[in-house]
């Protein structure tokens, strides 16, 4: 199988170093495993790979889908079997942090039928008219297991919830224990670090976007993508694109500080419990290249 290993972890943790070197030891390219990195433009905030990094190691499914259209986990599925078995002699590396798109490679899509598309449509107009508050609180109480890693303002995956539950009878949760297709389990190293640190970390990491401009990509962004499109639910674009004043931008900044490290929270919470995963621990595995390596050996 071309695919050598999958590196996951929290938002901040500390995968795209690592993840590079190893990609130079197995002479394997990157599969980009992100929900929000695949959009074309949205490159600061979703902390996308550098280009540097993208010219050091090939990176796929990385800024790449029109803002303006919704992705799917199946879409996900689709476009990386399609990159690794356009080139069956080709190594490559699974990285990320979006759990389910992994899962779902490995093990394979739920089978849902077709869904009635009024349903939808009427959970779209709901979202519309209240931002989807009352969405978020109907799908914590009918799926709270689909629920658990789920932002709220990640209204496309709250609509896709409901929509099962209400057009199956069945909590989406259940559905995804009935899964075909996938790849097979690959080596999946999940890494850790102190909670203190990683939230540290991320921290840092939104105060150096700004100090890389992001700011002036959302207004770029405001141009020429509608405030509708999916990509704009990333976290802190449309939250910044508001702020009117100074204060106001470090009142944002200070809640997407908030809401990333309840992410990384959930994040850490779904591959200790989702997912078959060999733990690598940042703050004592002394070289986590080595443990890798010898791993696979």
């Amino acid at each position: 199988m071309p695919v050598v290993l999958a590196l996951v972890g929290a938002t901040g943790i500390g995968k795209s170093r690592l993840s590079l070197e190893l990609a130079k030891r197995f002479d394997a390219q990157i599969v980009g495993v992100d929900s929000r990195q695949i959009y074309k433009g949205f490159a600061i905030g979703t902390a996308q790979p550098s280009a540097a990094d993208m010219e050091s190691v090939r990176h796929h499914l990385v800024n790449f889908v029109n803002p303006e259209c919704a992705y799917s986990a199946g879409d996900f599925c689709r476009d990386a079997k399609a990159v690794i078995n356009a080139s069956p002699e080709q190594n490559f590396i699974l990285v990320g942090g979006t759990g389910m798109y992994l899962q779902s490679l490995l093990l394979g899509l739920p089978q849902i039928p077709k869904i009635a598309p009024e349903i939808r449509e009427q959970l779209q107009q709901s979202a519309e008219q209240d931002n989807g508050v009352s969405l978020y609180e109907q799908a914590q109480k009918a799926d709270p297991e689909s629920m658990a890693n789920v932002e709220r303002n990640n209204v496309q995956r709250i609509v896709r919830i409901l929509e099962v539950f209400l057009g199956t009878g069945r909590k989406l949760s259940e559905w995804q224990k009935e899964r075909v297709g996938g790849i097979g389990k690959v080596p999946t190293f999940w890494l850790t670090r102190n909670r203190e640190n990683l939230y540290a970390r991320i921290d840092a990491r939104v105060d150096q976007m700004m100090r890389d401009c992001w700011m002036e990509e959302i207004h770029e962004l405001a141009k020429c993508v509608p405030l509708e499109a999916p990509a704009w639910q990333s976290l802190g674009y449309r939250e910044l694109l508001a702020a009117n004043s100074s204060a106001d931008v470090a009142r944002v900044l200070d809640d997407v500080k908030r809401k990333t490290r309840n992410y990384a929270k959930r994040q850490l919470t779904w591959f200790r419990w989702q997912m078959e995963c060999m733990q690598v621990d940042l703050e004592t595995v002394d070289n986590p290249f080595e443990f890798v390596c010898n791993f696979l050996k």
